[in-house]
């Protein structure tokens, strides 16, 4: 084979997978048709897991300067009173604040940047695919340059990031769900000239007259989305002198410069098949969503850090069947997502003015009983490769003798049995330490002893022995992708867990 994985488009999903693959040191080439990186926003926003996957890859620090950290979402009927405030966790679960805005050619600059600097990853653009043959050990690629030119390669995985429209979701033929809410909004990005007061960095107006939604995108842009009907002139609404009059109220030509103007449609669907054999799918290719809850390209980066480790594992000398647990995983965080963001848009973009009435009067009242909007919590991974839990395992601040970090930074991001304290480690067999070590696993143990040796692991903030305790274990399983595989109570279960995993990668 020429390459260990093949990826098809360069977007933030693609270009994430091909850093973490080649973070692990596997061969990898991404084939994307357009010649230079889209320099579009598109993308608003992502989230503290999403932080941590930049972490991982050592580029969070560089993404900062294209971000402004989100504090709260308000939605506001047409006359402006207060529908819903939403406050942001600082930090959330990942050890980072819980919403970033952002601006998407920024974040590709420095995830290119990164992927380029990688050893083993080669980026081919101006490459346009158009077949895949799977044979017994990999894939053959055939794409075509701008000039004609035909070019093959040959993997041994190939993954499609390359979108809704792309090539390899129409080479799988799968079918789609399409979940039935679908809707034109006309985008507008600006680039500010100057700060101006009172102008929201987060709101949707609950309008039925006209929804709008309000973001910025990192510190030095804004959007502005507005609901179209169905017979709307597409090519008169994207003349600068009819986007300008939708905007007046907020500022005008000499605070800011219009960047892009489009028509977009987004869309609700899911592909009832990610994988086929040596191919599989990931980010747009696989699902599509609405923008209401801000999760489309997040989802499609944890899908990348879902596959990266399997991927991995399965080139080091495990089974193809590893994979088989990407979609069981995958799906149904992403139907739960693309569901509530459904719900959320049905209620802002609600036509009917005395169902919206109704609707800010319900909400109105619930504002004034001081009832705070619960707090949306993704599920945790069912199926798959999990035994018991299957959440995120939380980031906090943990300290050594020679340094203060957050613990993945600290402990790393492989296969790693947490524990309460040193005592829960003492009871594991020396065979399966052994064999958990073997997989690049390590222990890690919080209290005055552990397994660095004479430095002391210390929970610096509370953050672990808070969890422990709600948890009601003594000890977890922590995956390469920072979910939770299991769960121990006691020495007994951590025993029964270990031996459990070590048991399934073998079978596999």
């Amino acid at each position: 084979m020429d390459y260990d994985v093949a990826i098809v488009g360069y977007g933030p999903t693609g270009m994430a997978l091909a850093a973490l693959l080649g973070q692990s040191g596997r061969k990898v080439v991404v084939l994307e048709r357009y010649a230079g990186l889209y320099n579009l926003p598109r993308a608003a926003a992502f989230d503290d897991e999403t932080m941590r996957t930049f972490q991982k890859l050592g580029i969070a620090e560089k993404v900062l300067p294209g971000t402004n950290i989100q504090r709260g979402y308000i939605w506001v009927n047409g006359e402006g009173e207060p529908l819903l405030d939403i406050e942001y966790d600082n930090p959330g679960r990942c050890g980072w604040p819980a919403q970033y805005m952002m601006y998407q050619p920024h974040l590709e600059d420095v995830l290119d940047t990164q992927v380029r600097a990688t050893p083993g990853v080669e980026v081919r653009q101006g490459f346009t695919v158009t077949a895949l043959a799977e044979e017994t050990q990999g894939v053959t690629v055939t794409a075509r340059t701008d000039d004609g030119a035909p070019h093959q390669l040959r993997a041994r995985y190939v993954v499609g990031c390359d979108g809704g429209n792309g090539f390899v979701r129409e080479h799988m033929r799968g079918g789609l769900d399409d979940l039935g809410f679908f809707e034109n909004w006309l985008v507008c990005d600006f680039q500010m000239r100057r700060r101006v007061p009172g102008l929201p960095s987060f709101r949707q107006v609950c309008n039925p007259a006209q929804p709008i939604s309000i973001v910025n995108i990192g510190p030095h842009h804004h959007r502005f989305s507005f609901r179209l009907e169905a017979g709307a002139d597409r090519e008169a609404l994207v003349r600068p002198e009819n986007v300008w009059p939708r905007v007046a109220g907020f500022f005008g030509p000499e605070d800011a410069e219009l960047v892009r103007v489009a028509n977009y449609t987004f869309r609700s669907c899911i592909v009832d098949v990610w994988r086929k054999g040596r191919v599989m799918l990931a980010g747009d290719a696989a699902h599509q969503m609405p923008p209401f809850l801000a999760q489309g390209m997040v989802s499609g980066i944890r899908d990348a850090r879902n596959l990266a480790w399997k991927l991995d594992m399965v080139l080091g000398g495990y089974a193809e069947t590893l994979l088989d647990s990407y979609q069981p995983e995958r799906e149904p965080h992403v139907r739960f997502i693309t569901e509530k963001a459904i719900e959320l848009g049905r209620v802002q973009t609600m036509r009917d003015p005395e169902l919206a009435k109704e609707r800010d009067a319900r909400m109105i009242a619930a504002r004034r009983a001081h009832q705070k909007p619960d707090k949306l919590r993704y599920p945790a991974l069912k199926g798959g490769l999990i035994a018991n839990d299957g959440d995120l395992f939380p980031q906090g601040l943990v300290s050594t003798a020679h340094k203060t970090a957050l613990f993945d930074d600290i402990a790393g991001t492989g296969w790693l049995i947490v524990a309460k304290e040193p005592e829960a480690l003492g009871a594991m067999a020396q065979a399966d330490r052994i064999a958990f070590a073997a997989l690049g696993g390590r222990e890690i143990a919080f209290g005055i002893s552990n397994m660095f040796g004479a430095a002391p692991v210390s929970d610096s903030n509370g953050v672990y022995a808070r969890w422990f305790d709600e948890t009601g274990s003594i000890a977890a399983i922590v995956r390469p992708d920072s979910y939770v595989y299991g769960l121990a109570r006691d020495a007994g279960e951590l025993n029964m867990l270990t031996r459990q995993l070590l048991d399934t990668l073998n079978t596999h």
